[in-house]
């Protein structure tokens, strides 16, 4: 995801470096109209230095091509947002703001889309397990343990957009292996159960999970889309995300492609009762 980052900052200065090159200029001729320092428009071309916005509005206009500055700023603003790390992330916020800061999103998306291969999707989480999940986060990025709490409280405050009406859709995608990877004790995971079973028998959601055995398509990086308009993907060090038409596209056929291998209902609930059973023969032992 890092690569891909990289790789549209290097588009993104090569696109810069074009379109002087088609206005006829050079470095120093571009420097000279726009009073940026040769040596930083060369960075910007070689994507070693990141342009401001003003930068971008001065390079356009001259290279006498003013019409597409919102287009290339809208562009650069993607590329920005593409990948963001946690610990810069954490050094300016606190868990609970972190938390907080993702609930208008699910509030403005009809149709939330997400597949997980490692935990519960994080809106589905209950107290229990989502309490382990952040302490386990917490003691990964050295955070405080005292923050953890207030953190918790703050994600569930967005689950009554799952249960409390038809107003959002969800669409989620699970291997089943995430049921056996128990987070809290025992009591957390039954909790975790009996709200993913509640979860199946919803109108408007669409809970499936991915039994073991033959697939058609491996599993992937786990990810979330927000409606059509964004997609995210979280990893340790930090997130990727997108907005780009042609990402989106992909990332959907990606869904598509796992849906079509999970069961969903009935069948569903067994996968979430076998995994009880299976922690409960773990705890007994």
């Amino acid at each position: 995801m890092q690569d891909q980052s990289a790789e549209a900052r290097k588009a993104f200065g090569i696109r810069l470096r074009d379109l002087r090159r088609d206005a006829g200029l050079n470095g120093r001729q571009l420097a000279a109209l726009t009073d940026l320092h040769p040596t930083k428009i060369s960075r910007i071309e070689h994507a070693r230095q990141n342009p401001s916005e003003d930068d971008i509005r001065a390079w356009c206009i001259a290279c006498g091509a003013d019409r597409l500055i919102p287009e290339l700023i809208a562009v650069y603003r993607d590329v920005q947002r593409m990948w963001e790390e946690y610990r810069e992330d954490f050094r300016k916020k606190s868990q609970k703001a972190i938390q907080a800061a993702g609930t208008p999103l699910y509030e403005q998306t009809k149709l939330l889309r997400a597949y997980e291969a490692i935990v519960v999707p994080g809106i589905l989480q209950t107290s229990g397990y989502l309490r382990g999940v952040l302490t386990a986060n917490a003691i990964l990025h050295g955070l405080p343990l005292d923050g953890v709490e207030e953190a918790v409280q703050a994600r569930l405050e967005r689950q009554h957009l799952v249960t409390g009406g038809t107003a959002h859709m969800y669409s989620f995608v699970m291997e089943a292996a995430v049921l056996t990877y128990a987070f809290g004790d025992l009591a957390a995971m039954n909790e975790q159960f009996d709200f993913l079973s509640r979860v199946t028998r919803l109108p408007n959601v669409a809970f499936g999970i991915i039994p073991p055995g033959f697939r058609r398509l491996w599993g992937g990086e786990c990810f979330y889309m927000f409606d059509t308009s964004l997609v995210r993907s979280e990893l340790w060090t930090g997130r990727f995300q997108t907005t780009r038409a042609e990402d989106i596209a992909f990332f959907l056929k990606a869904f598509t492609a796992l849906q079509e291998q999970a069961v969903y209902g009935a069948a569903a609930r067994e996968l979430i009762e076998g995994a009880r059973e299976f922690l409960q023969s773990r705890e007994i032992s």
